[in-house]
């Protein structure tokens, strides 16, 4: 008996998908079920990735490869336009299964809460960043962090999680948790010294900058240029995306926006994101 992996309405994309997933490795084919046509895996072993995969075919269903795989594999299937995509219940499931995503998310959710209900004064005095001088006699290195958490409006933090939530779990289910928290560590920490350099602290010696943003865009780079330099390790992600992603970048710095954007933040994390791709692939290749 086969695993149910995902089902189509329609039979092109389900076998697109199989013939993908054949080329991969990773055994499967399209069984009918009433009116759908679903992927169906013969051995569980691989479902994790298989997952990815199918996370991946979703966003971006037109790239060339799923029509290569099925040219290599003997067939040309045509691909009918189809409006599937994420969808906001399979985003949070794969959160909810990668721990360190979700502690995260769950946390940022959490201080902008309490900051609702008027606690946004104490967390702000013990989470947001200070000028270094500060920091360096008062030693709360934990402020390199603390703004990370911090979301000033529910555009601001339902825009980071969303990113958050589909990024930040499919490194932590490919590469493991340590490898993300790596990334969120040195991410949080170079993005927020970074704006502080270009900041003006306010009363009490504190920076009014926050968000997870700078993380996000070190997530965004990170699976960006692993794609590229690594595309067997199973992290992509759709040009169009990319793409947007950037363009936003850009937009932040010609300040037409309603609102004020952490532009350094942004920068740096897209850079170190990219810069520990490079470095994992790099190191990945002189132990082959």
């Amino acid at each position: 008996m086969g695993h149910p992996l995902i089902a189509f309405n329609q039979q092109s994309p389900a076998h697109l998908l199989a013939n993908y997933l054949t080329s991969q490795h990773i055994q499967a084919n399209v069984v009918q079920h009433d009116k759908e046509f679903v992927v169906v895996l013969d051995n569980s072993e691989h479902i994790d990735r298989a997952k990815i995969i199918a996370e991946d075919f979703l966003a971006n269903p037109t790239h060339p490869k799923y029509q290569q795989a099925a040219w290599d594999n003997g067939k040309n299937v045509q691909l009918a336009p189809s409006s599937g995509g994420f969808s906001m219940g399979n985003i949070i499931a794969d959160a909810v299964k990668a721990p360190f995503t979700s502690v995260v998310f769950i946390l940022c959710v959490a201080v902008y809460l309490l900051s609702l209900f008027g606690l946004f004064a104490p967390i702000a005095k013990h989470l947001l960043m200070q000028p270094f001088s500060v920091l360096s006699e008062s030693h709360e290195w934990w402020r390199l962090l603390g703004p990370a958490f911090i979301h000033f409006s529910a555009l601001h933090i339902i825009f980071n999680l969303l990113w958050w939530g589909m990024l930040g779990a499919k490194i932590e289910r490919t590469l493991g948790m340590s490898m993300l928290l790596i990334v969120f560590l040195v991410s949080a920490a170079i993005s927020n010294a970074a704006q502080a350099l270009f900041s003006e602290p306010v009363q009490a010696n504190l920076y009014l900058f926050g968000g997870l943003s700078g993380v996000v865009y070190a997530v965004m780079g990170f699976v960006w240029w692993l794609g590229w330099l690594r595309p067997s390790w199973g992290l992509s992600l759709p040009n169009s995306i990319v793409g947007f992603m950037l363009v936003w970048l850009v937009i932040g710095y010609a300040d037409i926006l309603w609102v004020n954007m952490a532009n350094a933040a942004h920068t740096a994390g897209l850079i170190s994101g990219c810069l520990l791709a490079a470095a994992l692939s790099l190191g990945s290749g002189k132990r082959q």
